[in-house]
C-alpha cells in the first residue's frame, strides 16, 4: 500500500434515496482526505462496488429494496469496515447490525456533519461509533440491562477483528456491577460510576467519550474527580479498588 493511499480514505455510500446519497457524497468529498469512490442504491450494488473499489469504509442504509443492508452486511464486512447510516433506530435492528459485523451505527438527525466525518475516519481504524439512540442499546447490553446480545463478530476498538471484542467488555462491566465490593463509601455520582465501569472494562478515554456521547475533555474531568474519590493515581489502581481486587479490599489480597 502506498503512503498516498494509506493517508486517503475511500468510501462507498449505499442508500436507496438518491437525495441522501448525493448529500452524503458531497459532504464527504468536500474533505481533502476522503473520496467517495462509488454510490449504491441497494445491498447488491454495495457488494459489487465494494468488491470493485476496495474501499476503506462502507456507509450502509438498513432498509433498501432488493438486498437490504442487514442482508448485505455479512458479505460487506469481509471487504471493508461497515458503518450503518440509517433512519432505523429500533433496538432489534441495532443489535442485528452489530451481530452481523457493523463497526458502528449512526441514526440520521442525531449527528452533525463534522461528527459524521469523524466517525468515518475512526471506523476506518476499527473504532466504533454510535449516535445516542443506538448507543443506548449498546450501553444497555454492556450493563446487562437488556436481552443478551451475541457480539462475537464485532471488531475490537483497536481494529483487530479477532480478540478483544465487546463481549469481553460486557463481561467485565457485568463483573464490576454485580454483587461484589461495597462501593458506597466512594460516593461516585451515577455518571462517575458509569465511567468507572467503562474504565474497569478496559476502555480508553476516546472510547468512553464515544460511548457516553461526551467530549474527551469531559471524560478527563470525570476521571480526575473519580481518582480523587478513590484515592488513586492510575487507572489500574482505581480499577483494582472498584473491582475489589486491591490490597485491603474485601476479597482482595491482604
Amino acid at each position: 500500500m502506498s503512503a498516498e493511499h494509506a493517508g486517503h480514505l475511500r468510501v462507498v455510500v449505499a442508500d436507496d434515496n438518491p437525495v441522501v446519497r448525493a448529500g452524503l457524497a458531497a459532504l464527504l468529498s468536500d474533505r481533502e482526505d476522503i473520496t467517495v469512490v462509488a454510490q449504491a442504491a441497494d445491498g447488491r450494488e454495495a457488494c459489487e462496488a465494494a468488491a470493485r473499489h476496495a474501499p476503506d469504509v462502507v456507509l450502509l442504509d438498513v432498509r433498501m429494496p432488493g438486498l437490504d443492508g442487514l442482508s448485505a452486511l455479512p458479505h460487506l464486512v469481509r471487504l471493508a469496515p461497515v458503518l450503518m447510516l440509517t433512519y432505523s433506530r429500533e433496538s432489534e435492528t441495532v443489535q442485528e447490525a452489530l451481530r452481523r459485523g457493523a463497526v458502528g451505527y449512526l441514526v440520521h438527525g442525531e449527528f452533525t456533519a463534522d461528527e459524521l466525518v469523524t466517525a468515518v475516519r475512526d471506523v476506518r481504524r476499527g473504532r466504533p461509533h454510535f449516535t445516542p439512540s443506538a448507543g443506548a442499546v449498546v450501553l444497555a447490553q454492556l450493563q446487562g440491562g437488556a436481552t443478551a446480545m451475541n457480539t462475537s463478530q464485532i471488531p475490537s476498538p483497536e481494529g483487530d477483528r479477532n480478540p478483544e471484542n465487546l463481549s469481553q467488555l460486557q463481561a467485565a462491566v457485568r463483573q464490576s456491577t454485580s454483587s461484589g465490593p461495597d462501593r458506597s463509601g466512594y460516593r461516585l455520582s451515577a455518571r462517575e460510576a458509569e465511567i468507572m465501569n467503562l474504565i474497569a472494562s478496559g476502555m480508553t478515554n476516546h472510547q468512553i467519550a464515544a460511548a457516553c456521547f461526551i467530549s474527551e475533555k469531559t471524560v478527563k474531568n470525570h476521571i480526575n474527580r473519580i481518582f480523587a474519590k478513590l484515592h488513586s493515581t492510575t487507572r489500574g489502581e482505581a480499577a483494582a479498588k472498584w473491582l475489589g481486587t486491591a490490597p485491603g479490599c474485601p476479597g482482595g489480597p491482604s
